[in-house]
Order: structure tokens, then C-alpha cells, then sequence
């Protein structure tokens, strides 16, 4: 009952992961928004199969494709394109590999051990989309927020101020903890995920005129009660996305567990997502930027 999911739960995120991956990989120098590669709709690691969500191959695509249409085959492509133990740099330093230390109990430690502890390649390319490791959503959080931040990881906290008998107050100041990827590569991911927003989430029928949005959803398979595999029919759902896009005042992350009605967080996430979007630069009364 009194558990805080935010902290005290891991999940597999999804397709949220892919900004992170491609951004690790454009910062690496491997690719760029305009690199291409041929999709079949799917790819093979020995006996095992990796397919786009709908299973279909979308021929030439470049990195702004991958994120419009959420291609795995495209993830998989960009991590490839940097090696897995690059990859697996990038992985730590967006610091999936530590706890994130905010004031909160019980914080969870997150599970990448499909990274860290092994070798296979099937691990680390479903890992590029968001399978396979599983992650606390202030974790993730705050890796996204490097995205929005010019590529700082940053420790979060929900304590502002504390009063000391006798003392004067300590006033917590935000704690800068690395640089993750450069500022440059924080700027372009952000014009791809504005664009994903303006041009391919429902159509683009949910962009802000004045506002640049920056956003992506995740649609992420749960592993089967007592089983090793995927259920076919119970999902995760993630969105998370930040405005505006160019100088974020906020980033809002929401998921979830076993929805619905509806196989896609596009589906489930983005309306939800715009009116807490919405409100929040109308109450915080944040000026238009476009």
C-alpha cells in the first residue's frame, strides 16, 4: 500500500530508451541524425528473433525514422554502430548503473546485468530499445533529463531546505554529477523528438503552436507470471517528454502497469501527457518559444 513505485519498483522501460541510445551514439561520433540503414522489420541473433513493433520492414530509414515510427531494428542499428562496450559506457554514465541517492526510502537498485555481466549480443540490442534491463523511473528520469539539460546527469532531490536546531538552514542546491554526452548532441536529439511530437505522435495532431514539445512513448512487453518470456498480451506503457523543448522548465514521465483497451502508450499516454504539459506552462505562466 505504502510503496512508491517512482523509487521503489524497477521496469522495463521500452522505447523511451531509444533517444538515449541514439543520442550515446550520435555523442560517440557514429552516427547522425541523417545516417540511414536498410530495415528488413527485422533482425536475427541466432535462433532468436527481433522485430519492429508491427513486424513490418520500412526499407531505406534514417535515425529521425527510427524515432517517428519507434523502429527497434534502428535502435539495434545505432548501438551496433558504436560497439557494445561503448554502449555499455554510455549505459553507466547515464547512471543505470549506481542508485540515484534522493531523499526517498528503499530506493531500488537497477537491474542491467544483461549489460554489465555478459556478453551476448542479443542482450545488449534489446537493451538499445528498452528490454532486458529493467530500471527505477526517477533512474530513468534522470537520465532523460540530460536530454533536456545540454547533457548533464544531475542528482535529484525533493528537499528544498532543511531547518538544524541552532543553525541556520541548509539551503540544497542542484548537484551537477557528470557530463553524459555533449551539449551539441542534447541540442539535435532534442530537434528529433520535437519533431516526433510535431509530425508523427497521432499525426501530430497533438502539437502545441507556441510551444516546442520534446517527447517519446514506450510500449514495453511484461515478462509472464513464474515465466522467462514475454506475455503477448500484458504491456508497460511509458511516455515522457519535456517543454519547452529548448530551455525545459520541466520534464514529465508517466507509465502504465497492465493498461487496458489499448496496445500502444500512444494510444493510452499522450493526452494525459499534453493536458499535464499544457497546465503546467499555463500555471507556471513559462512564455511561448516558437
Amino acid at each position: 500500500v505504502f510503496m512508491n513505485p517512482i523509487v521503489e519498483n524497477v521496469i522495463e522501460v521500452g522505447s523511451i530508451m531509444k533517444p538515449l541510445t541514439l543520442a550515446a551514439s550520435m555523442d560517440n561520433g557514429s552516427i547522425t541524425a541523417s545516417t540511414t540503414y536498410t530495415d528488413k522489420g527485422f533482425l536475427l541473433f541466432g535462433s532468436s528473433k527481433i522485430e519492429n513493433y508491427d513486424g513490418k520492414a520500412r526499407g531505406l530509414a534514417d535515425m529521425q525514422k527510427v524515432l517517428n515510427e519507434s523502429l527497434n531494428t534502428g535502435a539495434v542499428f545505432a548501438m551496433q554502430k558504436m560497439g557494445k562496450d561503448k554502449f555499455r559506457d554510455y549505459m553507466l554514465g547515464y547512471g543505470f548503473g549506481e542508485k540515484t541517492g534522493i531523499e526517498l526510502p528503499q530506493e531500488a537498485k537497477n537491474n542491467i546485468s544483461n549489460i554489465t555481466g555478459n556478453s551476448r549480443d542479443i542482450e545488449y540490442a534489446t537493451a538499445s530499445f528498452g528490454q532486458g534491463i529493467a530500471l527505477t523511473p526517477i533512474a530513468m528520469v534522470s537520465a532523460l533529463s540530460s536530454l533536456a539539460n545540454g547533457g548533464l546527469l544531475m542528482k535529484p532531490h525533493i528537499v528544498k531546505e532543511e531547518s538544524i536546531k541552532g543553525l541556520k538552514n541548509r539551503v540544497k542546491v542542484p548537484q551537477e554529477i557528470r557530463r553524459v554526452i555533449k551539449k551539441e548532441t542534447s541540442e539535435e536529439i532534442t530537434r528529433m523528438l520535437i519533431n516526433v511530437v510535431d509530425n508523427a505522435l497521432v499525426g501530430g495532431i497533438h502539437k502545441i503552436e507556441h510551444y516546442s514539445v520534446a517527447a517519446k512513448t514506450g510500449t514495453a512487453q511484461l515478462v509472464e507470471g513464474g515465466k522467462k518470456s514475454y506475455s503477448e498480451e500484458e504491456f508497460i506503457h511509458t511516455f515522457f517528454g519535456y517543454a519547452p523543448a529548448f530551455d525545459a522548465k520541466f520534464l514529465t514521465f508517466l507509465f502504465i502497469v497492465k493498461p487496458q483497451g489499448a496496445k500502444y502508450a500512444s494510444n493510452t499516454l499522450t493526452e494525459p501527457f499534453m493536458d499535464i504539459t499544457k497546465f503546467l506552462l499555463n500555471y507556471y505562466e513559462i512564455p511561448p518559444d516558437r
